[in-house]
């Protein structure tokens, strides 16, 4: 073999490989696909919930995500006062539910909603005592017991107007040691042993199992507090909230809020 042969099979091998290489470049750089993350199947919905609605809404959130391939939910529980407060501020969200009708009528009155609220449950409130019960709390009349630490809601928070309306139907007055901004935060505080006896939700008390027990009261009844849910002005996915609104009032949706303890509408 010459020179030039050998020659010629070095450049000839030397073009395969680079054109190989270009090839397998183009290939792991070039536009043909793009990134999962820009899909426009991949979409997140924000909801903004009643702190009382936790596990109801945790549970509705995975069966909708389930049912819709790239969705994902983002839940925000807080108090209802309080989550009214960032939507009205400017806090981007697609849904909101509220633990009464009072602050869903304030998003409406600012003008955020994007339709008419529906309500989809009810709830009542129960005394929540630590297990065992230490300090013999048996009614409501107990709770205004001067050495009892009580703890209850806000009055610009659900359950604490609730809790203003059972004194009053009641006849008692209570002083409580700390008036919290959400209902899970009363919760936890009977839970801890912080406080001796709470008023919170009967679906607070049966989620928290065998943590608290629960006491029930005449005239609970005649308090009844309405939760409804609307979709929001300014979404940027409103055809998908409207969906996640019609998912809560669905047979399944009622369902799941019926084992979390809450009433029909």
């Amino acid at each position: 073999m010459n020179g030039y042969t050998h020659q010629r099979r070095l450049t000839v091998g030397a073009l395969a490989v680079g054109i190989l290489a270009g090839v397998t470049l183009a290939a792991c750089s070039g536009p043909s696909r793009p990134d999962d993350g820009d899909a426009p199947s991949d979409r997140t919905l924000t909801v903004y919930a009643a702190a009382s609605l936790t596990s109801a809404f945790e549970q509705i959130a995975a069966d909708f995500e389930a049912a819709h391939d790239g969705v994902s939910v983002e839940l925000s529980f807080a108090g209802s006062s309080d989550l009214v407060a960032q939507l009205q501020q400017g806090a981007p969200a697609d849904v909101f539910a509220s633990a009464d009708t009072a602050n869903m009528d304030k998003l409406a009155a600012a003008g955020l909603l994007a339709g008419t609220p529906a309500d989809f449950a009810t709830n009542t409130l129960m005394i929540a005592v630590p297990p065992g019960n230490p300090a013999g709390v048996a009614s409501l009349a107990d709770l205004a017991a001067e050495d009892l630490n009580l703890v209850v809601c806000a009055p610009e928070v659900p359950c604490g107007a609730a809790t203003e309306r059972v004194e009053q139907a009641g006849g008692v007055s209570f002083s409580p040691v700390s008036e919290e901004q959400s209902v899970t935060d009363v919760l936890n505080k009977v839970i801890t042993g912080e406080a001796d006896a709470g008023l919170v939700y009967v679906t607070d008390v049966r989620a928290a199992g065998d943590q608290v027990e629960g006491i029930e009261f005449p005239g609970s009844s005649d308090v009844v507090n309405v939760y409804p849910v609307s979709a929001l002005q300014g979404s940027a996915q409103p055809e998908l909230a409207q969906e996640f609104v019609e998912a809560v009032l669905s047979p399944d949706g009622q369902q799941v809020l019926s084992d979390a303890g809450f009433a029909a509408p």
